[in-house]
């Protein structure tokens, strides 16, 4: 598989991981990979913290592969 973002660009890059939100192929150079909340039910959610800053109990952060424009748009809801 071929990163989306490269593609787009008409550069022919292999892919390392996918992105969790919206499932893109993406390689080294368009990955962020970070602690996100474990999120439950619906999308129209507001986050209250990103990567280490997080300290909710209630929210479990993990490490996950997110694509630039998905983390993005993850971050402007928190």
């Amino acid at each position: 598989m071929k990163c989306f973002e490269c593609a787009k660009e008409n550069k022919t890059t292999d892919t390392v991981g996918i992105c969790i939100i919206c499932g893109r192929g993406v390689c080294m150079d368009h990955l962020v990979r970070e602690k996100i909340p474990v999120l439950e039910g619906e999308y129209e959610v507001r986050l209250k913290c990103m990567g280490d800053a997080c300290e909710l109990k209630n929210i479990q952060p993990l490490l996950k592969i997110l694509c630039k424009p998905c983390h993005e748009a993850l971050k402007e809801n928190f």
